[in-house]
């Protein structure tokens, strides 16, 4: 099974040499899941997008320290692959900017939100009982940064995760589009790192403070959502 991986950002080039890109990370997630997947990465910000949303069997959207509102054009070219995609039913995952362009580009809204930025991990409260989490599961706790999130969700899309900061923090588009504001590819080490860098500018100095005290006291969830992300891409590559 081939996955495409579209680049929508990269990491701060004074954390790439330790940490890799995202789009690396983005596979490490996949592989560590299932050592047969395939992978081809297109950097969309550069331009560089598949001949057709065909050319691979599903797809996932990185994070991206762009915002939804810049309306690049590579942005415009990605919603309309989004919307191939969803027409085709493949399967397609978005993490934090990809979350927030894949409900730009099916009918909902994406802003600054009030309440600032979110920092450090965040735990997020299980929203009904789709079988692509175990129904165990009634919260999880994944890494976070963002200051922009989706306010308005697209009518058809499903919430199956929110919190009070995030109120959609994980969405369903029918059986196969999966989008998630956190962050299941960060470690604990990379989300210190990446707060040490903003620390000050632009995130405030205390909100930055308790993102650090967040990584320290809580419990990192992200080997079983990485789980939920590649079990739900096998199932719906297979309807």
């Amino acid at each position: 099974m081939k996955i495409g991986i579209l680049a929508t950002g990269i990491t701060p080039d004074v954390l790439l040499p330790k940490f890799g890109s995202y789009a690396d990370m983005c596979v490490t997630l996949l592989t560590e899941q299932d050592a047969s997947f395939e992978f081809e990465t297109f950097d969309v910000r550069n331009d560089v997008f598949p001949e057709s949303a065909g050319q691979c069997d599903a797809w996932l959207i990185t994070g991206s320290k762009s915002n939804v509102d810049e309306r690049l054009p590579w942005m415009l070219k990605l919603n309309d692959l989004i919307r191939d995609i969803d027409a085709n039913k493949q399967p397609l995952v978005g993490i934090c900017f990809g979350h927030q362009i894949i409900a730009d580009a099916l009918g909902g809204e994406v802003a600054r939100f009030e309440g600032g930025w979110g920092v450090g991990i965040h735990r997020y409260q299980r929203v009904g009982s789709d079988a692509y989490i175990p129904d165990h599961v009634t919260s999880f706790a994944i890494c976070a940064m963002h200051q922009y999130q989706v306010v308005n969700k697209p009518e058809r899309a499903r919430v199956f995760a929110k919190s009070d900061f995030c109120e959609y923090a994980g969405l369903l588009y029918d059986d196969h589009i999966f989008t998630l504001q956190g962050h299941p590819e960060f470690n604990k080490a990379y989300e210190v790192a990446l707060i040490d860098m903003l620390k000050a500018n632009p995130i405030p100095e205390a909100l930055s403070e308790q993102g650090l005290e967040s990584v320290e006291r809580e419990t990192l969830d992200a080997p079983e959502v990485q789980k939920w992300i590649a079990d739900f891409i096998k199932q719906g590559q297979r309807t």
